[in-house]
């Protein structure tokens, strides 16, 4: 059995979703992040940087217990737990996790940078916002011609690159409803939408 512990973010969200995907058992516990329950003495023994999500595999290599923290951390060991989403055809490896590394350095930091830009300054800076948001999209736009030539961010194959990536796109949704163009990362995100497991994944913890 595995312990999720998690809140309804992004980075939530994708170790919920690699789960309901893999099919992995376990169970949700709910991190309250505006009542500060990361910073709690119990949470910080589980993970001392006081950061969600983390889960704690109690059947893990050599069946002993093993704690993961970081959302790409643990969407890597998920796909090496379960053997699925990160192919072990070496080029076909390469590039999931060039397509994951596109991701995480480049796709999530850049839509952090609005949430945090957003809250730097009271009202939020106009022209801070605006290159912010610009980057974000220039960004997606790579991730746009990726999708024109395959169905998957990866390839012809669903990958732990989509995985990591849906929780972002879905949370930026105003966002891309206004950009121009982007209508393959528009198509690719509805067919993600549409998946059960995808579904019952962003709905964690409730």
């Amino acid at each position: 059995m595995i312990d999720l512990y998690t809140a309804g973010t992004s980075n939530g969200q994708r170790a919920s979703i690699m789960l309901e995907a893999t099919g992995l058992p376990f169970r949700a516990h709910k991190v309250d992040l505006l009542a500060g329950a990361q910073r709690s003495p119990e949470f910080l023994k589980i993970n001392p940087a006081g950061q969600i999500p983390v889960i704690v595999d109690h059947g893990g290599p050599g069946g002993r217990p093993i704690t993961v923290t970081q959302s790409g951390a643990i969407l890597l060991y998920l796909a090496e737990r379960s053997g699925r989403f990160l192919p072990t055809d070496p080029v076909r490896r390469t590039q999931v996790l060039e397509a994951f590394m596109l991701v995480m350095t480049d796709v999530a930091p850049a839509s952090a940078a609005l949430f945090y830009m957003a809250k730097a300054f009271e009202p939020p800076n106009p022209e801070v916002m605006a290159y912010c948001k610009n980057r974000f999209l220039s960004i997606l736009a790579q991730v746009d011609r990726r999708l024109s030539r395959h169905p998957w961010l990866a390839g012809e194959e669903i990958s732990i690159a989509d995985f990591a990536l849906y929780p972002t796109v879905a949370g930026r949704k105003a966002i891309l409803e206004e950009a121009s163009g982007l209508s393959d990362l528009r198509r690719w995100a509805q067919i993600m939408a549409l998946r059960p497991d995808v579904a019952r994944g962003m709905a964690v913890p409730g």
